[in-house]
């Protein structure tokens, strides 16, 4: 389940990956699965596609010949694989093709068990000093939820929480758009938003919703304290119940003709601007 959409190794991600699920021990047993018709190495981006649970959960990688003009040599790739315990098996050029569901594969693909949800109280355990949540009120695509994720984790985020019903939960999209960044953000699913977010005030953490129409832009909000930023679906926004528990209702200044940022995008300025006013409190 795991995605690099960057132009860095593939391979690399991938052993990354299968060495830290190897050593933490949460995949009994790791399959490296190269296509290799040739000599062929990957260097690219890296994307893992969903399967049903396995009875021995597996991790795969394959190579593809429509990458022939970016491979190089694969021995570092399986002798890596070797180190990390990872058995190394050829499999037909087409076989990512159909593994991958989408087709958009990009050369790497994995199968593993469903991913499996944080508890809300996990990811608060994990918030200790200045906290920050990222609540998604609804958000649809898999992409835009992947994208968050990438985001969230780049700035530092403790975790992310999303409602079960009428929401986009993770799939093979969101994990190749998360990047990487699940192996390392937990996402807590619940049936309440609303109620979560009471909790989480019970927790002194600051709830600061945003909307085109909020009272105040984002940067005029102490951003320094423990903070959780909720974000509405793509349609909508934030729904009024969920606007009503938070603490703040703010916007993010728009300069241009366009009235809004797509979710990701507003996302990622969101944390940004949570960064920025850390580090310069500091």
């Amino acid at each position: 389940h795991f995605g690099a959409d960057d132009n860095a190794s593939g391979s690399a991600a991938v052993l990354a990956v299968a060495a830290t699920l190897a050593k933490e021990r949460r995949h009994r047993n790791i399959l490296l699965t190269l296509w290799s018709g040739e000599e062929l190495g990957l260097i690219g981006s890296a994307a893992f596609a969903a399967a049903p649970p396995l009875p021995l959960e597996r991790l795969a990688a394959y190579l593809n010949f429509d990458m022939v003009g970016r491979m190089h040599d694969n021995k570092l790739t399986v002798q890596a694989a070797a180190q990390a315990g990872i058995r190394v098996e050829d499999v037909p050029q087409g076989d990512l093709a159909h593994r991958s569901r989408s087709g958009v594969h990009q050369g790497v693909g994995a199968e593993l068990s469903d991913f499996r949800y944080a508890e809300l109280e996990d990811v608060l355990a994990r918030a200790s000093g200045s906290a920050l949540l990222l609540v998604l009120d609804g958000v649809t695509d898999p992409q835009n939820l992947g994208a968050l994720i990438r985001s969230a984790n780049a700035f530092g985020a403790n975790g992310v929480v999303v409602p079960k019903d009428r929401a986009a939960g993770i799939t093979p999209a969101s994990f190749k758009a998360a990047a990487g960044a699940l192996e390392h953000c937990p996402v807590a699913r619940v049936t309440n938003l609303a109620r979560s977010l009471e909790q989480l005030k019970e927790k002194g953490i600051w709830t600061v919703a945003l909307a085109a129409e909020g009272d105040k832009e984002l940067g005029e909000v102490d951003l320094t304290v423990p903070t959780a930023l909720v974000l509405g679906s793509e349609g909508s926004g934030v729904r009024p119940l969920v606007r009503k528990t938070c603490d703040h209702l703010a916007r993010i200044p728009i300069a241009g003709q366009v009235g809004s940022l797509n979710v990701a995008a507003a996302g990622a300025v969101a944390l940004y601007e949570v960064a920025r006013q850390r580090a310069a409190r500091k």
